[in-house]
């Protein structure tokens, strides 16, 4: 099935972010054209949603040139319900950051750029050719490395390098990948590589499957290539920090779970690796967050942790495990953006993000407790939270094919998470502050004083991201049959394939 609305969920943002420059001395105006754009994508995103789910995978050949030489955007149930997701939270972090008045307030170049990183998102998802998976990760690149450093900050400008040059890299060894595919199969759209790549020797094929695990395991932060994100994320602006927690990592595991169930055949798929990956990306990540007393540095250990159960679900390589994995990273993406926002509370009520410099929360700002409870319970797995649904798929997925030693990682690392969780509870809100210098806070908190969850804007912003996690949990079984819809396409490449190609080529 073909449909015009394909393609929107780049173009909108990037019309959005041309007209945002134009109008970059108008700043309403311009905050009104990004609210806009973006709400206009998740209107779009549904109704794909719902055209993929009905009808099955859609599709549209840019300047009519049909697959596999044209450039073909494609949308099946997987890549739709990451739109929906992506579009909803870009939404709500720019509320979020409008109503910081920081970094978007004092810089006139915020609202285009985040309008490019929207894009590039968009196309990651959406792309069904490994050249303009390319260009869509250096448009996520770009925009991320200009928000990252917004403020001029020497630790922002240090922490940004870092995380260019890693990204560099990864995008070197990405062009090399395509260079190599090409060379062997003579094509990069997706649907034709799925064809070719099971005509290739074996050692070629393994060889190609463990290099592309290698270049989106970089930008997935997976272990042990996870070392640029602890101390990236932590110095950015707390909206950039946000969106970057809740989807750039997840469209690298994207990326791993499209290229994997469709590129390769089963006998070249790399799952006892990915096991072994998943496992000790869990156990790394929780054990980092455990050691820290920054509450920002500590989620990001969290968000390595994270990545390790949707790396675990994939390397079952099973219906059950594949589908799992899209339901818990949609659970993710809401829990670690909700975590984050969540921290920026803390930080603007407090000046400061150190677990041991922040006490009584629960008494001077009742509101913020209760923003983190929710997503705090999902991230450790406690029924009836949306991540307890989440894990116990993934969990019951590993018992289903006896894998008992991942299956039991799984379980000791949610245990650790708790622990995590109420290390943060009793220190952040119950404990007694360590005396800290008030002119250390920013001026805007000193004048506001800390008798409130902060501005409206940003309370809104967090309000809904606890509000999707709770509607998430409460229903919980329609999406999980929809996810498992999407896991069974995944697991039957001929569904993709035919739709791009044809089924009679």
């Amino acid at each position: 099935m073909t449909s015009a609305l394909v393609p929107l969920p780049i173009v909108v943002p990037l019309f959005a972010a041309a007209i945002a420059v134009v109008l970059g001395r108008f700043r309403i105006a311009q905050r009104v054209v990004a609210i806009g754009a973006l709400t206009a994508n998740v209107g779009i995103s549904i109704g794909l949603l719902v055209q993929a789910d009905d009808h099955g995978v859609v599709t549209m050949d840019a300047g009519a040139w049909a697959a596999p030489l044209g450039i073909t955007y494609v949308v099946d149930r997987l890549s739709a319900i990451m739109l929906v997701t992506s579009s909803a939270m870009l939404l709500v972090v720019l509320i979020y950051a409008i109503g910081q008045q920081g970094v978007e307030e004092r810089h006139v170049g915020f609202n285009p750029i985040y309008l490019v990183l929207a894009a590039g998102v968009s196309a990651s998802f959406i792309t069904g050719d490994m050249f303009n998976l390319f260009v869509a990760f250096e448009m996520m690149l770009a925009a991320s490395y200009v928000l990252l450093t917004m403020g001029g900050r020497s630790d922002q400008i240090r922490s940004g390098m870092t995380y260019v040059v890693i990204s560099l890299a990864a995008s070197a060894l990405f062009i090399t990948a395509l260079a190599l595919l090409y060379a062997a199969t003579g094509t990069v759209n997706m649907a034709d590589l799925a064809e070719r790549i099971p005509q290739l020797g074996t050692g070629v094929r393994t060889g190609f499957s463990l290099l592309l695990i290698l270049v989106f395991g970089i930008k997935a932060g997976l272990f042990p290539l996870f070392f640029w994100l602890p101390d990236s994320y932590p110095t950015a602006p707390g909206p950039v920090t946000a969106i970057f927690a809740g989807l750039l990592t997840k469209v690298g595991v994207y990326a791993i779970i499209r290229t994997q169930t469709l590129l390769f055949p089963p006998e070249a798929q790399q799952g006892t690796t990915l096991l072994i990956i998943g496992g000790l990306t869990m156990a790394v990540g929780v054990l980092g967050a455990l050691a820290q007393d920054d509450l920002k540095r500590l989620l990001s250990f969290h968000i390595v942790g994270q990545i390790g159960y949707m790396i675990f679900g994939l390397g079952l390589f099973t219906v059950a495990g594949v589908s799992a994995v899209v339901f818990y990273i949609v659970q993710t993406i809401l829990v670690k953006t909700n975590l984050f926002l969540v921290a920026g509370l803390i930080d603007r009520h407090t000046g400061t993000s150190r677990i041991s410099q922040v006490g009584g929360i629960v008494r001077s700002a009742p509101v913020i407790a209760i923003f983190f409870a929710v997503p705090a319970l999902s991230l450790a797995g406690l029924p009836p939270s949306s991540g307890f649904a989440g894990k116990f798929a993934l969990i019951d997925a590993g018992v289903a094919v006896d894998q008992w030693w991942i299956v039991t990682v799984a379980l000791v690392v949610s245990l650790l998470t708790l622990f995590s969780m109420t290390k943060i509870w009793a220190g952040v809100f119950w404990g007694e502050p360590e005396s800290a210098d008030p002119n250390d806070m920013p001026p805007e908190v000193r004048a506001e004083g800390r008798t409130n969850g902060g501005p409206p804007l940003m309370v809104i912003a967090t309000a809904v991201t606890v509000a999707l996690s709770i509607v998430y949990v409460v229903f919980a079984g329609p999406v999980y049959d929809l996810a498992e819809r999407a896991g069974t396409d995944l697991m039957n490449p001929s569904v993709y394939i035919d739709a791009v190609l044809g089924v009679d080529r």
